[in-house]
This record gives structure tokens, sequence and C-alpha cells, in this order.
């Protein structure tokens, strides 16, 4: 992170005192020793989780999605008629959370697959290379033009 090499070029360098650097950082004295006391390169912090009311149901719409993806595109439910099946069931979130949920499905099922969304592409001709001989490097001679 740049602020710690910044504080510890301050206060190590630059021979600035801890307060001077809480004053221009805004972080807490304790703080700022902490960090230059410790060979730490990047504050950890706890990964933050918030439920939401969609996590009742992301099992069944996991599955929805699933059952969805093998169908074919006419046979399909769109997003919107996932969310109001939701609703019927209970569901009060927006329609943005069900929509994020199955985009981040769709990557999570397209990078186990290996895939980018339509396959690799593999070319099925290659250029041909011109011949060595045609520059004459083995002959010695050049070729007339």
């Amino acid at each position: 992170m740049a602020l710690l090499s910044v504080i510890r070029r301050w206060h190590l360098r630059d021979g600035m005192a801890i307060r001077e650097i809480a004053r221009r950082t805004g972080l807490s004295r304790n703080t700022i020793r902490k960090y230059l006391s410790t060979g730490i390169v990047e504050p950890k912090y706890p990964e933050r989780h918030s439920p939401s009311k969609l996590d009742l149901f992301a099992p069944k719409l996991a599955a929805w999605l699933k059952t969805e993806s093998k169908k074919s595109r006419k046979q399909r439910r769109n997003l919107r008629q996932i969310y109001a099946d939701l609703c019927s069931l209970g569901y009060e979130g927006s329609y943005d959370r069900v929509a994020a949920f199955a985009r981040h499905w769709r990557q999570a099922q397209q990078e186990a697959a290996g895939t980018t969304g339509r396959g690799t592409f593999i070319p099925l001709t290659f250029a041909r290379e011109k011949p060595s001989s045609s520059t004459g490097a083995k002959t010695g001679r050049s070729l007339p033009a």
C-alpha cells in the first residue's frame, strides 16, 4: 500500500515526528506506531459479509439457473420471470440483487467450464510460411526480382 511506504519514508528518511505524520495522514498516533514497529506491508481488514435478503433463496435460484441453462433458448425463462417466481415464494428484495446473483453465477459457470462465453476460437487454416530458399540464403546468390 502506498500510504505505508509514505509513512515509513517520512519517519525513517525524512525524520518526521509521529505526531506530524498523524496530523498529515489523519491516522492516530498509535496506528502510525504500529505500522512503523511491525513489518507489515499492507493492513489486513476482516472480510465484510453483510446478510442479504437473497441468502435464503440463493440455493433455489441457483437450481433454477442451472435448469434454465440446460433448456433451449426459446424455452428459457428470463430473469424477470424468475424474479417474479421468487417474489411469489416470499422474496422481498430487489431485482438488481437477483440479476447480480445470476451474473456472478454465470461467470462462475464459465470459469469452471474454462470458456469465455462462446468457447475457444481454434483457427482451422494456418498462414503458410515462405520457403527459405526464396531469399537465396542457401546458395549465397541473390534472386532476380
